[in-house]
């Protein structure tokens, strides 16, 4: 059985009682004893796809279901993505509607990415040039169809970007034969590269650019705003019982040309909830949201699977590392809300063209 220290012990408002970080090494804790989880934000849906940008900005999605986010007059909200500025603390809209925005990633030239998804969304990948403020739609369809509902992204040091393809809610179409994980080409062509993941959702890239992480969360349907509801945010609480499929952390070997082949499943979460995003820091261990409705919060776990620490919170969506003097600070997306957490380690960021 797997020791762990206890470093501290403390009671946190959000929900889930008395909670504690852990870790394996009280000698090189990841998680300071003193260290406490920060609310930042509160909307009233579903906060996404967390990430900061290079000028220190943070954004994250709010993805507004719309048999949830109705006002009186029973138009739906559109969706949002939000700003937050650490030096002010004040959360502002960046851009509504959305798209119905989930994963959010900025390239190497400071370009914001967005994962786009059903459900009234953009169904496709657009990326944002930020001097300018012009978009581009740089993914939306694949074999002359519709994707099923982009959701996260990660980008290597080459410039090709890698996206998830699940379908969790929506009225659209399902038009792609699988949920799949997909590659964009610097030059614009786009290749299916992954298959057999699952219901692939979190996605990141090892800082040696040797391997894919890929999160399976397959909750046993594709439309659940159709299956009757239990009510409050979280879209996957619904009255009709569900066979649940794979949920696990799996790592995928990546070749120079940016195939992937399945190497190893690193953790199987099975029978709870699997995770949700993820993000590795500058030593190459893992960060990632756990759902599981017995043990949410963040897990961080070294390349083999190894969990190393954990930090509670409400039920988590996504994960983020701040960048230079921030670069020690995690955001994170849980429930409707934002937090942040100091750690000790230095987060992974692409290296800036010079």
């Amino acid at each position: 059985m797997r020791q762990r220290s206890l470093l501290l012990a403390f009671t946190v408002a959000i929900g889930v009682g008395l909670t504690a970080f852990e870790t394996v090494s009280a000698q090189t804790p990841i998680v300071s004893p003193d260290a406490k989880l920060e609310k930042l934000f509160e909307s009233h849906v579903l906060t996404e796809g967390v990430c900061v940008a290079p000028d220190g900005m943070v954004y994250f999605s709010e993805i507004t279901f719309s048999h949830k986010a109705i006002d009186g007059k029973g138009a739906i909200e559109a969706g949002h993505i939000w700003k937050f500025d650490p030096t002010t603390s004040k959360t502002t809209i960046f851009r509504s509607p959305s798209g119905m925005s989930n994963g959010i990633k900025f390239d190497a030239a400071g370009n914001m990415l967005v994962a786009e998804g059903a459900d009234y969304g953009g169904r496709r990948v657009t990326r944002t040039d930020m001097k300018t403020g012009k978009s581009y739609i740089i993914a939306a369809m694949f074999e002359g169809r519709p994707f099923n509902s982009p959701n996260d992204i990660t980008i290597d040091e080459k410039g090709r970007i890698y996206f998830s393809d699940p379908r969790y809610l929506g009225w659209e179409t399902i038009d792609q034969p699988v949920q799949g994980v997909y590659r964009i080409d610097t030059d614009g062509k786009i290749a299916r590269i992954i298959t057999d993941a699952g219901k692939p959702n979190g996605v990141a890239i090892s800082p040696d650019q040797k391997s894919l992480y890929v999160i399976s969360n397959d909750n046993g349907a594709t439309g659940l705003e159709r299956l009757g509801g239990k009510g409050g945010v979280q879209a996957d609480k619904v009255d009709t019982p569900l066979r649940k499929g794979h949920m696990a952390l799996m790592a995928y070997d990546l070749s120079l040309e940016g195939t992937a082949k399945f190497r190893k499943t690193l953790v199987d979460y099975a029978p709870q909830d699997g995770p949700d995003g993820l993000v590795v820091d500058a030593e190459g261990n893992l960060w990632v949201a756990v759902r599981a409705e017995n043990r949410p919060g963040i897990c961080v776990y070294s390349p083999d699977g190894k969990e190393l620490a954990y930090i509670p919170t409400e039920v988590p969506t996504n994960v983020g590392f701040g960048r230079g003097k921030d670069a020690k600070t995690l955001y994170i997306t849980a429930g409707s809300s934002l937090y942040r957490i100091k750690v000790n380690r230095d987060g992974y960021q692409l290296p800036a063209v010079k």
